[in-house]
């Protein structure tokens, strides 16, 4: 399992034009993205007691959490997200799922997914039944994300972040979604053991301030 180092910043909206710019100038952009971004649709589970939530706003050392989530409001591929962090370092593991295990992940049919040859899914689905892990919130957002070979670095933009209110139908493109919070903008470096000085300077901006920030503990406040 590799772990990469994360960085996070809290940026304004004329930060983030003149990032794109220097980032423009640099970096390549994501293969995926079409006119330079991306829509992102996850939804996020946790068991009865919050504990994914509530590890994340104490800053708990090692936790982890479960998404699903798909691109550009089309839902295939589907991917089952596992976003583990430990000692600052992050890991991500993912697995493509069909929409009917979406689903059925939705409806908690175990039935359905019992057998399956993919671990990542198989350990959702046990923990549905011993930690009664359940579908949270959605979280929508645009993302514009770039990338530099070197360092394997990979410099994200997320911005439009919104939240589902009343509604899990993950897999419903019309789920009413509302704007979590106004001009959040976040600034989100990865990288694996070097993070190259030009891109250190680059996304240095002189209103910028670090944040442990979680756009699925942003959404958590409207339910």
């Amino acid at each position: 399992m590799k772990f990469r180092h994360e960085m996070k910043h809290l940026i304004n909206p004329f930060d983030m034009i003149c990032l794109r710019g220097r980032l423009k100038a640099v970096m390549s952009l994501d293969a995926n993205a079409k006119e330079g971004r991306y829509e992102i649709r996850s939804l996020y589970f946790d068991d009865y007691e919050d504990t994914a939530l509530r590890e994340k706003i104490d800053g708990v050392n090692r936790r982890e959490k479960f998404r699903i989530r798909y691109y550009n409001s089309r839902p295939d591929p589907i991917y089952l997200e596992k976003k583990s962090k430990i000692n600052g370092l992050c890991n991500k593991q993912k697995c493509p799922i069909t929409p009917k295990e979406a689903e059925a992940l939705l409806k908690g049919d175990y039935a359905l997914l019992a057998g399956s040859q993919r671990p990542l899914l198989n350990e959702l689905c046990e923990k549905m039944q011993i930690k009664q892990l359940r579908p949270k919130t959605i979280v929508d957002y645009t993302r514009e994300p770039f990338v530099y070979s070197p360092g394997n670095v990979r410099v994200t933009l997320d911005y439009n972040i919104r939240t589902s209110v009343n509604c899990l139908d993950f897999l419903d493109g019309d789920c009413l979604s509302i704007p979590a919070a106004e001009n959040v903008i976040i600034l989100e470096v990865k990288w694996d053991e070097y993070l190259p000085a030009v891109i250190r300077d680059i996304v240095q901006t002189p209103s910028s301030r670090t944040a442990a920030f979680s756009k699925y503990e942003l959404c958590r406040r409207y339910g």
